[in-house]
């Protein structure tokens, strides 16, 4: 008798994965995150929502060689200069 694996997917707000692991003072390794995705919780599809910021054009293509799938929000920029790509609503729908 096989055992059939889940198909899940995760929908991650990138922001707040970041922030959160600055926060601790940790340096997430995305390629095993999404490792540990699939492990754990049989993750087929990975989905990190981002604000498309030109300068992290090098970080965009290595969470997709991690087996990610970017879904980029429009940022926009606060009255210090900060950027928002206000993820969270999309995540929520």
């Amino acid at each position: 008798m096989s055992i059939k694996k889940e198909n899940n997917y995760a929908f991650i707000d990138g922001a707040n994965l970041h922030c959160g692991m600055d926060t601790l003072g940790w340096k997430l390794d995305y390629r095993k995150f999404r490792v540990w995705l699939t492990d754990k919780f049989s993750v087929t599809r990975a989905y990190i929502f981002l604000g498309n910021i030109p300068k992290f054009g090098k970080l965009y293509t290595h969470l997709q060689e991690c087996g990610y799938t970017l879904v980029f929000k429009e940022v926009v920029y606060d009255g210090n200069g900060k950027p928002k790509g206000n993820c969270d609503a999309d995540l929520v729908l």
